[in-house]
């Protein structure tokens, strides 16, 4: 069983995890949307496909 010792030193870590938690998420906030994204779009059709994916599928390659 947890001495009162133990208990004391398990909720500081605790407490000091939180409060390390609650720095992270305001430098977070303070940061804002910084990290640039790729703007997200409703595709109506296919995209195109890249260069190296335009060719034959690697199974249909033998059969030409």
């Amino acid at each position: 069983m947890p001495t009162t010792f133990q208990k004391r030193q398990k909720e500081m870590k605790r407490q000091e995890k939180a409060r390390m938690k609650a720095e992270k998420r305001a430098q977070k906030k303070l940061e804002g949307g910084s990290t640039e994204e790729e703007e997200l779009q409703v595709l109506t059709a296919p995209r195109p496909l890249d260069e190296e994916f335009a060719g034959p599928l690697p199974y249909e390659r033998g059969r030409e």
